[in-house]
């Protein structure tokens, strides 16, 4: 019977095709639209995790000043190279740490300049970073100790400045600063938040503090803890020290701020899976849409074949027959809606991740959910004009013109 039903479902759609593809038309836009809104959104989830990934390994930053939100912080001490040698020394779970202190510098070169941020630092900064040298070589311990007058250029800083040229053993200034350059690093790209990583010049920390700054301050510190090392017990141990370090009572709040990369991570991803659900929420209206398209054409295919009814109700087929025929020509109608936007689905993905620049990332589960979606809204947009046809009375039915 299901098979009978199946053929003259073909037959009614094959009769008529433009009607039918007008019908799945609403079906196939909510299909493709969920499942491309899902899509993109899990592509962006996955280039959030693995930008931030990249920035270090259970990486804790920590900063003078409290939040105060809009980007504001309150006005607090800087940090000072004993509290670095301090965590170095007391925290356990410490495999890395590079004290940064950075400023806006332009930097020139022959008739090129480009502004850009010069950040005083050592080479633990490349470990805590997973930054790789794409040519050259790190800083020696003489230049670190003395304050030599090299540098690191970034991808950007290196593409801006020297374009095809091999920038090794040239001379740029930094400012007033005039320094050789021993290296370029790899490209990490735009950073989550737009911010390109790559646009920075890295010199040794004493250089930066007597030759730029003018004095001893530390603005930031990266901390990389060990694999297998609770980043949450060594964040807890951090504040322990320096508040000890930075003479804070009981009774006040911390001068300073200690920010896990997993926590921003998680609170990143979670708000693209929001926004995605929302998406695709919003786009999965317009399957009801397509259902109701597909219940209004059945109600019309139900009135122009009453008399087909009542001949088959006359001759001896069952309500629940006549009920399966209709029944099976709007899921049919839906399927072949459904798959027709799964194929429309997966071209209009694989384009919007190209145009985003975001990983195009296929979930199978969101593919197959939305087809038996699709499937659904046949059945239940398709049950009440075949129930319609199935209780038709035989005798009115042969007499409609």
């Amino acid at each position: 019977m299901l098979y009978n039903a199946f053929r003259l479902a073909l037959h009614e759609i094959r009769r008529n095709v433009m009607r039918s593809l007008l019908t799945i038309l609403g079906v196939v836009i909510g299909v493709a639209a969920v499942i491309t809104m899902v899509t993109i959104g899990g592509g962006a989830t996955v280039q959030v995790t693995e930008q931030i990934a990249s920035l270090g390994t259970n990486l804790l930053i920590i900063t003078p000043g409290q939040r105060m939100g809009m980007g504001q912080r309150a006005a607090a001490p800087p940090f000072e190279m004993d509290d670095v040698d301090a965590m170095g020394r007391e925290i356990g779970a410490v495999a890395a740490i590079a004290p940064i202190s950075s400023r806006p510098v332009t930097t020139i070169f022959g008739n090129a300049n480009w502004s850009t941020t010069v950040m005083g630092t050592d080479n633990q900064y490349l470990k805590v970073g997973n930054w790789a040298l794409e040519m050259g070589r790190e800083f020696t311990d003489s230049e670190l100790r003395a304050g030599g007058a090299v540098c690191i250029l970034g991808a950007t800083v290196r593409r801006e400045l020297f374009g095809n040229q091999d920038a090794l053993g040239s001379k740029i200034r930094l400012g007033k600063l005039s320094c050789q350059v021993i290296g370029s690093l790899h490209s990490k790209g735009q950073s989550t938040i737009g911010r390109d990583r790559d646009d920075a010049v890295l010199i040794p920390l004493r250089t930066f503090q007597r030759r730029l700054a003018g004095n001893q301050d530390i603005g930031l510190i990266q901390v990389s803890i060990q694999r297998g090392a609770s980043t949450a017990r060594a964040e807890q141990d951090i504040k322990e020290l320096m508040r000890k370090r930075r003479h804070i009572s009981a009774s006040e709040d911390d001068d300073f701020t200690v920010m896990d990369l997993k926590d921003i991570t998680k609170m990143l991803t979670g708000t693209t899976q929001v926004l995605t659900g929302l998406l695709g929420a919003v786009a999965a209206v317009s399957l009801l849409v397509g259902g109701i398209g597909i219940m209004n054409i059945m109600l019309v295919s139900v009135t122009e074949r009453t008399r087909e009814i009542g001949i088959r109700l006359a001759v001896g087929a069952l309500e629940r027959e006549v009920l399966t025929q209709f029944l099976v020509e709007a899921i049919v109608l839906s399927s072949f809606g459904g798959a027709a936007g799964v194929v429309l689905a997966l071209v209009a993905s694989v384009l919007a991740a190209k145009a985003l620049s975001v990983p195009f990332v296929l979930n199978v589960g969101i593919v197959i959910v939305g087809f038996l979606f699709s499937v659904g809204v046949g059945v239940v947009f398709g049950y009440f004009p075949a129930r319609k046809a199935a209780r038709m009375d035989p005798i009115e039915a042969l007499r409609h013109e």
